[in-house]
């Protein structure tokens, strides 16, 4: 296998008027087909909760990432429900400066700075790096995203948490790919311009 440099990919699916959460955290307004569902299940089974793939009988190894980076908004529904490590087997960093130590071998809680984790993180071997959100976290890592994977739901929010919570900070992106599912959910692929 040829040795090239791991990317850093936010993968996150976002509301017409982009937000990738309600206020409180809500994901379920998002209208999620059959076809998209198999669609993510086949190209990205490891970013589908390991609790949710055990319900739904998703028995499959990781694609693309062996590697997950989130927030501790992202990170703390799966801790609520008491499962520390929601993204199994893949290695899985939560950025905060208020969580504790999680008891698990796959979860490390860091308070470091997250673009140093995500350069020292690149210079590893392995695959792709799953960026997960949130939007506050996002926004620190926008110099440091390769791709974006969007999942546009045909869906107004109204509120909620952005795709990126951030300062003013225009950076380019190229489309690189689209698909369009039943009710309209578009997939846009895009690379670093």
């Amino acid at each position: 296998m040829e040795s090239r440099m791991r990317k850093l990919v936010y993968y996150v699916g976002v509301s017409l008027d982009g937000y990738i959460a309600g206020p409180d955290g809500e994901w379920d307004f998002y209208p999620v087909g059959d076809d998209l569902m198999a669609y993510m299940n086949t190209q990205f089974p490891e970013v589908v909760p390991a609790h949710v793939r055990a319900a739904i009988g998703l028995e499959a190894d990781p694609v693309r990432y062996d590697t997950l980076i989130m927030g501790r908004g992202t990170y703390e529904p799966a801790l609520d429900l008491g499962i520390a490590s929601p993204y199994s087997p893949l290695r899985q960093y939560v950025v905060s400066t208020t969580l504790g130590a999680v008891d698990h071998p796959d979860v490390e809680v860091v308070s470091e700075d997250p673009v140093a984790l995500v350069r020292r993180l690149k210079a590893e071997d392995g695959r792709d790096i799953y960026l997960a959100g949130g939007g506050r976290l996002a926004a620190a890592l926008l110099p440091e995203i390769d791709e974006m994977i969007l999942k546009l739901y045909p869906v107004v929010a109204g509120a909620g948490v952005p795709v990126f919570a951030g300062g003013f900070r225009p950076t380019l992106f190229t489309l690189t790919g689209s698909r369009t599912f039943t009710g309209g959910t578009m997939v846009l692929n895009y690379d670093r311009a």
